[in-house]
């Protein structure tokens, strides 16, 4: 008879663990043991983090003139996009948001099976987009902003069986907020 109250008290007591555990992953925070911090009133509403940590200097390594700069792009005219990808930042990810999610006038045609999009003018069957999404990798895998520099022109005028010089190209990082020159 002892065993088995024994084993009943195990049961119990694991099912409740476990609830415990299950319910924390399902709505963490709403149960709160307490935290390092003591616990909270209900009534406040102050920050986390009430006084800054004096380790931590922001640093800027870029000016902020830069940073939030404001690049005229035509679509229209003979401006291109250079995707620079980046590797293990979420390059990849991106670059399918830019050939797929992008509201245009002319979206992307993304067909399925197929990797690389074509991404034309709203005017004419020219690429704005130089990306491995929509043109695969075409200036090396992986290539680095020197190399795309050296490797863009002429692969778009290749394409696109013209000479053109008065093209402006805008290399972008992974995040394409911020321009690379």
């Amino acid at each position: 008879m002892v065993e088995r109250s024994s084993k009943f008290l195990l049961i119990v007591v694991g099912s409740v663990c476990f609830m415990l555990i299950l319910y924390q992953y399902v709505a963490p925070g709403v149960i709160n043991f307490g935290s390092p911090h003591g616990y909270f009133a209900e009534d406040d509403e102050g920050d986390i983090f009430p006084t800054p940590d004096p380790h931590y200097v922001k640093k800027y390594y870029f000016p902020v003139r830069d940073l939030e700069r404001a690049i005229d792009f035509q679509i229209k005219g003979e401006d291109v996009i250079v995707f620079l990808h980046i590797q293990k930042t979420g390059g990849t990810t991106f670059g399918r948001h830019l050939v797929q999610n992008v509201r245009l006038e002319v979206p992307c045609d993304c067909r399925p099976g197929q990797k690389k999009c074509t991404c034309y003018r709203p005017n004419r069957k020219e690429t704005w987009l130089f990306s491995r999404f929509s043109t695969g990798w075409s200036c090396g895998l992986h290539a680095d902003w020197t190399e795309l520099t050296n490797c863009v022109p002429g692969v778009l005028n290749k394409k696109e069986n013209k000479q053109k010089n008065q093209r402006t190209v805008h290399l972008f990082d992974f995040h394409g907020c911020e321009p690379v020159y």
